[in-house]
């Protein structure tokens, strides 16, 4: 020690000298260093969503997210699985033990739910979420008209207009990004065209809901009828009925 210190007193230029070229150095380290604020401590998990109608959080339960944990049984690597049922929505999860590869994870997860299909209620296909967590959130972001007096209707047309730009054109390019798992959006109004029956003219007529329903599948499609061959050209025909407004 008394050595060094006789060095760092007669030879200061050469110590400062070095103390810059190290100090010079960290800050080079410190721009490539990938750090993350809140680093991902997650374990090796796979959740399973599946909407569940208007199913009440007890019969969710009992139909839907119990025969999925039962299932999941068995799975090598598994070292717990645990749930939380609500009103229409079912979740499991399923937490593989740490280092545990999460794409044969998944996959055996997914073989599980297939075989279980048939037991399900009728409409009923749960979903495996995407590959990240809640401390995977990068990036917020906002689509907003310029500010404008508007009334009530105006202002809900333009956040409607919004949602549908956020999912139709700039939720696709988003994922289109090299880590991007999953883009959510939150606000706004989804487009929807609404069929309200009045019961009493059903009851009139003799029509039930599920007839409506039937209906409202059958029309609102595109359909394709092949083609006509003119003149050495062919002119493809095709019918259209998707709904596009009102």
């Amino acid at each position: 020690m008394k050595t060094l210190i006789y060095f760092s007193v007669y030879h200061r230029g050469v110590v400062l000298f070095v103390t810059f070229l190290l100090a010079l150095a960290g800050w080079f380290s410190f721009t490539q260093l990938p750090i993350d604020a809140v680093p991902d401590i997650t374990n090796t998990q796979v959740q399973v969503f599946a909407q569940a109608g208007g199913l009440s959080a007890e019969e969710a339960e009992r139909s839907i997210t119990f025969p999925i944990e039962k299932s999941m049984g068995g799975i090598s690597g598994v070292k717990q699985v645990r749930s939380i049922s609500r009103f229409g929505l079912s979740v499991v999860t399923v937490v593989f033990e740490d280092g545990y590869d999460i794409y044969r994870a998944r996959q055996l997860v997914s073989e599980r739910l297939q075989s279980i299909s048939s037991d399900l209620p009728e409409g009923v296909e749960p979903n495996l979420g995407p590959i990240s967590s809640g401390l995977g959130e990068i990036f917020f972001y906002a689509l907003k008209y310029e500010e404008s007096d508007d009334s009530k209707e105006e202002r809900f047309e333009k956040l409607m207009e919004l949602r549908s730009a956020q999912e139709w054109l700039v939720k696709p390019r988003l994922l289109t990004v090299p880590g991007i798992a999953e883009v959510n959006t939150i606000g706004g109004y989804e487009k929807q065209f609404h069929v309200i029956p009045d019961p009493k003219k059903l009851l009139r007529y003799g029509v039930s809901f599920s007839s409506i329903v039937d209906a409202l599948k059958k029309t609102n499609m595109n359909v394709g009828g092949g083609y006509v061959q003119q003149s050495g050209e062919q002119f493809v025909v095709k019918g259209q009925g998707l709904l596009s407004d009102l």
